[in-house]
């Protein structure tokens, strides 16, 4: 017998239902089927397999260095976008809070913080503490209902709904916010002054009870 009839001896040519299930069984048990590669990682290999002919100075082809260079950059500008606002979104609204869940202080605590950064010149915790004093303020008169980890364009929204005669100025009050906060814009004395007028001008409106979008009456705050 030669050495392949010895090597077929006793392997079924045609195997029966028991021994066909066993054998896709231990096929489907391989590891390579298993493997969960991400999309990074796949153009990774494809771009090392790409770089493994490029070894040489003789087997460089200007084109495919080119066109390996030009899958790097997309690459790297893909990955930027895509993990950029996964970053982002991660941090959550709860970094972008308004007012920090342990933040006990009244509104008018809150507005004396507020005057006294002003006084020395502390423009952005200035106008930080005043926009916190609005939500704040909303919030003791029911206008708005307490919630944690509320932000400011959220805050600004509801505040609008209830004020809609305010509701461009608390819409801007809220980007001024999170421009100060979060942008990095500088605050500026003009950013206190029209916080503080809509300071003042939220304590004197009266709510709309419902979806009437007419002007609110507004009265001089005590």
């Amino acid at each position: 017998m030669n050495l392949v009839a010895r090597a077929t001896v006793g392997v079924p040519v045609d195997p029966d239902a028991a021994t066909g299930r066993r054998w896709a069984t231990e096929e489907l048990l391989d590891p390579a089927y298993h493997e969960q590669r991400s999309l990074l990682r796949r153009l990774w290999d494809w771009l090392a397999e790409q770089l493994a002919g490029l070894r040489t100075p003789a087997a460089i082809d200007p084109v495919a260095v080119l066109v390996v260079v030009g899958v790097i950059v997309a690459v790297v500008v893909v990955a930027f976008l895509v993990a950029g606002p996964v970053r982002v979104s991660r941090r959550g609204a709860s970094d972008r809070r308004v007012l920090e869940h342990d933040d006990a202080r009244t509104a008018e605590e809150i507005r004396a913080a507020a005057d006294a950064a002003a006084s020395r010149g502390d423009w952005a915790v200035a106008v930080l503490e005043r926009y916190r004093a609005i939500v704040r303020g909303l919030e003791e008169r029911t206008v708005l209902e307490e919630r944690v980890a509320r932000t400011a364009h959220e805050a600004a929204l509801a505040a609008a709904a209830r004020l809609p005669s305010l509701g461009d100025d608390l819409v801007a009050a809220g980007r001024t916010f999170d421009d100060v906060a979060y942008g990095d814009e500088p605050a500026t004395p003009d950013d206190e002054r029209r916080l503080r007028e809509l300071d003042a001008r939220v304590r004197g409106a009266r709510p709309s009870t419902g979806g009437d979008r007419a002007d609110l009456a507004v009265t001089a705050p005590r």
